[in-house]
């Protein structure tokens, strides 16, 4: 009977191939390695043209090294490729319950692998082959059955029903659920309720702090950087209420050089931060214009003494109630709003709507993005005179 055929690492094999070009008897040679010589010479051919890549190991392709970056990189555009497909093709399936998720993966089993739709859709393997198998609780039949009827109550009312409407048509159909319970399913299929865009005042000017007149006037042009700043305040809805991003913007190259987010509009967390920020990224030069409206987080005397502890720097607020005063930064919070916030389809947490701003501002606005009023240059092109 034969013995089982003696397997050889990939470096013994390249060790091989290397030592045989300084041997001149290659059959003596590979006696003394142990191996034949027609396998020594398929190896030297191997070698030869694919190099240290003609031995991939178990399950590998042969390609010379140079190759292999492109072939991993054309392999993971080829599997984000794929991974969109499946998404696109089962987004819809996403906010529904997971027996519809189920559903579409078993229907597409011959078209994609059931790992990857597994892993496109965060469902785990085992959980999925159990729905498959029938090894379904009585318990866990029940919650999807409500969670079925829970989803389609919200369909069917154009995703305007929250949990307590929901509840209420629930015991119509003869549920005795209470409204956490339903609520808890509705968070967990990502169920929300279409909300109306809120609005929210953040600028309080009714009051007689320590307000200055507005000096800038609506010219905003300056030849360099740190001769006008320009500040403001917007709110942001996210899934638990408010957050407020305050934002410092250097009129000569529009870079937002100082930004805050808070979950209050109080100075120390607003105007303050952002400040400290600004003088740390950006030197001060004379007569720098720090122009801001005439809200309390500008008009309060402890961010007042701050501005006015840097002797080159003159205060400006805009009028009562006028806006165009302070454009710059209405405009800055026009882009945001605009290419960031009305994208979402649904509210964030904070958490993730503070993530999403900080890559917008210091990635995007800041590095990426062309600007009009720039000639149509990134911030960093026009500083470098691109």
């Amino acid at each position: 009977m034969k013995g089982k055929q003696r397997k050889y690492s990939d470096l013994f094999k390249e060790n091989a191939v290397q030592l045989s070009y300084k041997k001149s008897n290659l059959s003596e040679f590979a006696r003394e390695l142990g191996i034949s010589s027609s396998k020594l010479s398929i190896w030297r051919k191997t070698y030869k043209e694919f190099g240290i890549g003609g031995f991939p190991g178990s399950g590998g392709i042969k390609m010379r090294v140079e190759n292999r970056k492109i072939f991993e990189l054309e392999k993971r555009v080829k599997q984000s490729e794929q991974n969109f497909e499946i998404f696109e093709k089962g987004t819809k399936y996403l906010l529904m319950v997971n027996p519809m998720i189920y559903l579409f993966i078993r229907e597409n089993e011959k078209k994609y692998s059931i790992k990857r739709m597994c892993w496109v859709f965060g469902i785990h393997r085992r959980v999925y082959d159990n729905w498959k198998n029938g090894i379904v609780s009585e318990r866990k039949k029940e919650i999807n059955k409500l969670k079925e009827e829970v989803a389609s109550l919200y369909y069917l009312f154009n995703k305007q029903y929250g949990s307590s409407k929901i509840t209420r048509e629930l015991e119509k159909k003869g549920y005795k659920k209470s409204r956490n319970q339903v609520a808890l399913y509705m968070r967990k299929m990502n169920l929300y309720r279409k909300l109306k865009r809120k609005f929210k005042l953040t600028t309080d000017s009714k009051h007689n702090f320590y307000t200055c007149p507005n000096v800038l006037n609506r010219e905003f042009y300056r030849d360099a950087p740190s001769k006008l700043w320009a500040s403001d305040i917007t709110y942001i809805n996210t899934r638990v209420g408010f957050i407020y991003l305050t934002i410092i913007i250097d009129a000569y190259d529009r870079k937002i050089i100082g930004w805050a987010l808070s979950d209050d509009l109080s100075t120390k967390n607003t105007t303050l931060p952002a400040f400290e920020m600004a003088i740390s990224r950006r030197e001060i030069s004379n007569h720098l214009i720090f122009h801001s409206d005439r809200g309390l987080q500008y008009a309060n005397k402890v961010f007042a003494d701050k501005l006015n502890s840097y002797p080159c720097i003159t205060r400006s607020m805009s009028r009562k109630g006028d806006f165009t005063d302070n454009a710059l930064a209405e405009s800055f919070f026009g882009t945001l709003k605009r290419e960031l916030i009305y994208r979402q389809t649904k509210l964030l947490s904070k958490k993730k709507m503070k993530a999403e701003i900080f890559d917008f501002i210091e990635n995007w606005y800041n590095r990426e993005r062309i600007h009009s009023s720039l000639n149509l240059k990134t911030i960093e092109e026009f500083n470098a005179g691109n």
